[in-house]
């Protein structure tokens, strides 16, 4: 029986419309096997499944389907009659499932620059540049200095070096630069740039784009619809302006920042603040003695014991009705549990 990894999007209880999943486990479907219609729906492309679940209020999984498959659509969804529930991922797992199944379809040539379809160049060598603008295409510069540009459709540029820089800005392409002071942009839609070495940057600024920046002093932002921008380094910064987004932020002193409609701004980091403007969107601070807020129309705000919230109440035509300010954990405010304003006053919101 032939088996297709993929990727599927939850809600946060990992239910996928009104069927419940669990984790490690197999579920299988009886009667018709049809793509948008019947059957247990999942991506092969990673993400993709920003298209159904955005990163603000979503969790996803590595999954495997077999059985009968149907697909259907612009993208790479698929539907079958069975699927097994191999693992969750982090944004920045889905990330690097992005790029390499971007890589893995590229057709390795023996050329420092290419211009045709399916096509892999590597560089190697310090100061080195490696260039192609075929779709499908794929650029890998590994030495110090250097730097990777893939602009074609579904391409994918890698430079690992010191100071190296990657740029991907096809239409779900990756870019991926791991160096120390490296930096990664990708560009295109549904595309993913990952830079991991201490103050490197990570910019994606397509729709459904994902941008990841793991390193100390580092910056990742993501402004497409439904991005996801994660920085995880100390004073690290994520940023995702597009609409249903997530930004998170985990390092100490960190600061995450989501502006787009029902997004979703985390900062885990001690000292850390969580900013969320967009209407109807959440800032989370879980880091000690850091800060959440919500500017935005019905916004909310939740905060570890110590750490301050900030809300601010409009009215529908986004006038400013009132203000509050106050510290989870004190004077009747639970700790982890989101408030919004109404009224003047916090309301819990369960």
């Amino acid at each position: 029986m032939t088996k297709i990894v993929a990727y599927k999007g939850f809600d946060a209880a990992l239910c996928c419309r009104d069927f419940q999943f669990e984790l490690n486990k197999s579920f299988k479907h009886e009667g018709a096997v049809i793509a948008c219609e019947s059957g247990f729906h999942a991506c092969e492309y990673p993400l993709n499944v920003f298209n159904y679940y955005p990163p603000a209020n979503s969790r996803y999984g590595e999954v495997e389907l077999s059985g009968e498959t149907h697909k259907a659509g612009d993208d790479t969804k698929i539907a079958a009659a069975e699927i097994t529930i191999k693992a969750e991922l982090k944004i920045p797992e889905l990330v690097a499932s992005a790029v390499r199944y971007i890589v893995n379809r590229a057709k390795r040539v023996d050329a420092t620059h290419a211009t045709g379809k399916n096509e892999l160049v590597e560089v190697s060598g310090a100061q080195s540049i490696a260039t192609t603008s075929g779709e499908w295409s794929a650029a890998t510069a590994s030495g110090d200095w250097s730097a990777a540009t893939a602009s074609g459709n579904w391409s994918a540029a890698t430079a690992t070096g010191y100071q190296s820089a990657a740029t991907a800005t096809g239409y779900r392409s990756a870019a991926t630069a791991s160096g120390d002071k490296s930096a990664a942009t990708a560009s295109g839609d549904q595309s993913a740039a990952t830079a991991s070495g201490d103050k490197s940057a990570a910019t994606a600024s397509g729709d459904w784009s994902a941008a990841t920046a793991s390193g100390d002093w580092s910056a990742a932002t993501a402004s497409g619809n439904r991005s996801a921008a994660t920085a995880s380094g100390n004073r690290s910064a994520a940023t995702a302006s597009g609409n249903r987004s997530a930004a998170t932020a985990s390092g100490d002193w960190s600061a995450a920042t989501a502006t787009g409609y029902q997004s979703a701004a985390t900062a885990t980091g001690y000292r850390s603040a969580a900013t969320a403007s967009g209407d109807w969107s959440a800032a989370t601070a879980s880091g000690n003695r850091s800060a959440a807020t919500a500017t935005g129309y019905d916004g909310k705000v939740r905060g570890k014991e110590g750490c301050a919230l900030f809300l601010v109440e409009r009215s529908h035509n986004m006038e400013i009705i009132s203000v509050w300010a106050g510290i989870a954990g004190r004077d009747g405010i639970k700790p982890n549990t989101f408030y919004k304003l109404k009224n003047g006053k916090p309301v819990e919101i369960e």
